[in-house]
């Protein structure tokens, strides 16, 4: 994305100041989902910058954005105020040098922004430079740079593995004894043990226990056969509702993909549980389960034995919405989502590759309407959104690769979505999920104040 007309100097030019330029950022550590009130002062009145983020992933893979601005007449640029004039994003953004980092260019194909180590942050360094920059910024030389702290998991948080027992996962809580109304949270059918969002969501508030349940070296093969009575995730749920430290009856479970299935299963299939409320994200409602492990070739197998439903893009990523559609009428190939019996909050994106969402989300609530309790149903649904729906201000993906674990090979997926819109999907869903998790859990303090000073 480029801007048009702009009043530019000659790039690599650096101007002589009479007070150097200085980035004022609010906060400079601060949570991940927190907004960052980015100004710049001190730069000559109507002058054209290049404001650039920079951070290095886990992966050691490079990540930027960068945005073309010219200062007011008093020499301020305010990220909050004004309008981005060219570059990863445009307009008023005041978190467009976060949300629209892309992998720099040469990167590896197909890599996917996400933390593993919730304990430390993120590092994300943001300079400035004269004139309009829009690539080769190491050649450059930068007239103001700053270091900002981006945490998942605040201070003051406690992370328990749990290494004993049949339950692998990790267990977060805030500061204080408790008890605090908890959250299962799950991912999808790429497997391992994910720990961000639940770090993030003890972070405002909520004991939560980030659950692996396959494609983990320590979750043992015979728990990835899925039983069909599903006691792996009936112990998760008793571990994490009996803890002395959880409010006991004020447990909420949260998936996306195919832990969107996992949580609604949870809730109908295991009759000693009784989550207070769900959110599902990004899945469809069929029964996936059987007596063998789930993996998505298995799936694109049960519902589609020639594979011509399974498209491809121009580069060769797999394009799996359609291999579901149209929806069965056997009921028995359903969760059975008449027998939901706590509020439920589903959300999609309109543009999802991965799974028919928005469908299957009418369909649920189609179901849930004719058995009656539709009045527990929420549908969020945001055009131009594609799958992996994260937390706030996460950089969008639109296609990675992914691993097929039974079968030991790694495939390129299509997830779909326009990074934009993604974005504004990301923001507003994290305030509804946390607004709902707040409302049905009873949580005690605003999610404003539950944050430990960083």
């Amino acid at each position: 994305m480029t801007g048009l007309n702009l009043p530019c100097s000659v790039q690599g030019s650096v101007r002589r100041y009479s007070v150097t330029p200085l980035i004022k950022a609010e906060p400079i550590r601060g949570l991940v989902d927190d907004p960052i009130k980015l100004e710049v002062v001190h730069l000559v009145p109507n002058q054209p910058v290049t404001l650039y983020s920079r951070l290095q992933s886990e992966d050691s893979d490079w990540w930027e954005a960068y945005a073309h601005y010219v200062s007011d007449s008093e020499g301020i640029v305010r990220v909050t105020r004004d309008k981005s004039l060219g570059g990863t994003y445009t307009g008023q953004e005041p978190m467009g040098l976060i949300w629209s980092m892309k992998p720099v260019p040469g990167s590896r194909p197909g890599i996917r922004l996400r933390k593993k180590d919730v304990t430390v942050p993120f590092l994300v360094t943001l300079s400035v430079y004269d004139g309009c920059i829009a690539s080769d910024f190491d050649k450059e030389t930068a007239v103001a740079l700053i270091v900002l702290e981006r945490f998942y998991m605040a201070p003051g948080i406690t992370r328990l593995e749990l290494n004993e027992g049949r339950v692998i996962g990790t267990m977060f809580f805030p500061p204080g004894p408790g008890p605090f109304p908890a959250v299962v949270d799950m991912w999808g059918g790429g497997g391992g043990l994910v720990e961000y969002r639940a770090a993030l969501l003890a972070s405002r508030g909520f004991a939560t226990l980030a659950l692996a349940y396959m494609g983990h070296t320590r979750v043992p093969e015979s728990y990835q056969t899925f039983d069909p009575k599903l006691p792996y995730f009936e112990d998760a749920f008793s571990t994490l509702n009996n803890h002395p430290q959880v409010a006991k009856g004020r447990v909420a479970v949260l998936g996306l993909s195919f832990g969107f299935t996992l949580a609604l299963l949870m809730a109908t299939e295991i009759p000693s549980i009784h989550p207070k409320c769900l959110i599902c994200i990004s899945g469809i409602h069929y029964n996936l389960l059987k007596e063998t492990k789930f993996d998505m070739v298995d799936v694109l197998d049960v519902f589609s034995k020639d594979m011509s439903k399974v498209k491809f893009t121009e580069d060769g990523a797999m394009i799996w919405r359609d291999i579901s559609l149209p929806f069965s009428d056997d009921p028995k190939k359903l969760v059975k989502v008449d027998k939901v019996k706590c509020p439920m909050m589903l959300i999609s994106g309109e543009d999802d590759q991965n799974w028919p969402t928005l469908e299957a989300a009418f369909e649920i609530q189609k179901l849930m309407k004719a058995a009656g309790n539709d009045h527990l149903l929420t549908i969020l649904s945001y055009p131009q959104t594609g799958h992996l729906i994260e937390p706030p201000y996460s950089p969008h993906c639109r296609q990675s690769k992914f691993r097929l674990h039974s079968k030991k090979r790694t495939v390129n997926v299509l997830w779909g979505g326009e990074a934009k819109p993604h974005a504004d999907a990301q923001e507003d869903s994290w305030k509804k999920i946390l607004a709902f998790l707040e409302k049905h859990l009873e949580l005690q303090h605003p999610t404003a104040i539950v944050q430990s000073k960083m």
